[in-house]
């Protein structure tokens, strides 16, 4: 008889705190601040970083931050509750197919449900086919790479690997720049058309990108095919970076500085969307929507309108189900012979 071969399909997103408190935060943040993905240096470098961050940052930020999360906690993290509700979804849509055999499943790269006690949990019941997807669209080494570096560190503990895929990036799919043109569309649709589309994306420092950080290109890539695919001319929208940290230079223009600006010389009127982030997040409900607005209609602006992540929009479920059966299709194709 053929091994029966269950197949899991894990979304992973980067994480967050499990109580809007500051012990939480810091326990969340040290995990995310240790990695030496997100902050890089190497030996006396490190160190001192490790320094900081465990005799300064620590003891300072959480506090802070914890305040942050309890304006826009609901019962439990936005971002936790949106990935829940994208593996919901796309179980259903999956279901809808019949007879696939798939799976399901969230996890994070810091925080709970960790991806490593997931795959663990996974090889436990017997799951041997897991197709991982990090949640974000444009690959960094700051963001995806610590999930192929967590499947790495699992797969090294095992005696009898599991078949794990990853999907690498998604930034310039149809079906994901589609589920983007679509978001904007319907949100200017129904609050009209300002003077300028700020596409907005998580930062990282210059020198990732100087050192071969593909990301920049990714984003500027997905702004490009976007914009196309609404119509848009130059002059209507710019891509820009947000939530730089420290004394480095980091990739710009940047966010906050861009709004001031367009203030300043009498653009009147922005939407701000956030293509890097499929769910939303502290980042986008609390920096993007609320500080940067402070920052816009404080130097002029008038209106200034955050366009929400795609989250569990039947559109970009609609995308996860094809980077199913893009990625895992023969797996789907296998499920009826090993059953028979």
């Amino acid at each position: 008889m053929a091994e029966q071969k269950k197949t899991a399909v894990v979304l992973v997103n980067l994480g967050t705190p499990d109580k809007p408190d500051a012990v939480s935060v810091k326990r969340y943040l040290k995990e995310f601040l240790s990695d030496q993905r997100v902050v890089e240096g190497k030996c006396v470098k490190r160190l001192f970083w490790l320094a900081v961050l465990n005799g300064i940052i620590l003891n300072l930020r959480p506090r802070k931050v914890a305040k942050l999360y309890q304006s826009i906690w609901e019962d439990d993290s936005p971002m936790r509750k949106i990935l829940d509700d994208q593996v919901r979804d796309l179980q259903l849509a999956l279901d809808q197919e019949g007879g696939n055999g798939i799976t399901v499943f969230s996890a994070m790269t810091y925080g709970t449900p960790g991806l490593k006690d997931r795959l663990e949990e996974l090889k436990e019941h017997g799951y041997r086919r897991v197709l991982v997807v990090p949640m974000y669209p444009q690959y960094s080494a700051t963001t995806t790479a610590p999930i192929y570096d967590q499947v790495a560190q699992f797969q090294l503990a095992q005696r009898y690997v599991l078949d794990i895929r990853l999907v690498n990036a998604f930034y310039d799919h149809p079906l994901y720049i589609e589920a983007l043109a679509q978001s904007i569309a319907e949100h200017r649709e129904l609050h009209g058309v300002t003077d300028k589309l700020v596409i907005s994306y998580h930062g990282i420092p210059k020198e990732y990108a100087d050192k071969g950080d593909p990301y920049p290109e990714h984003c500027h890539a997905t702004s490009a095919l976007v914009t196309e695919k609404l119509g848009l001319g130059d002059d209507a929208w710019i891509s820009t970076f947000q939530s730089r940290f420290g004394p480095k230079e980091w990739l710009q223009p940047y966010t906050d500085k861009t709004l001031q600006k367009l203030a300043k010389s009498g653009t009147q009127s922005v939407d701000v969307i956030c293509p890097a982030f499929t769910a939303d997040c502290l980042e986008t409900l609390e920096e993007i929507a609320e500080e940067n607005r402070e920052e816009f209609e404080g130097a002029g602006g008038q209106t200034y309108r955050y366009i929400p992540a795609l989250n569990s929009s039947p559109a970009f479920i609609h995308l996860l189900r094809t980077l199913v059966h893009e990625h895992a299709g023969d797996w789907v194709g296998q499920v009826h012979s090993e059953k028979s």
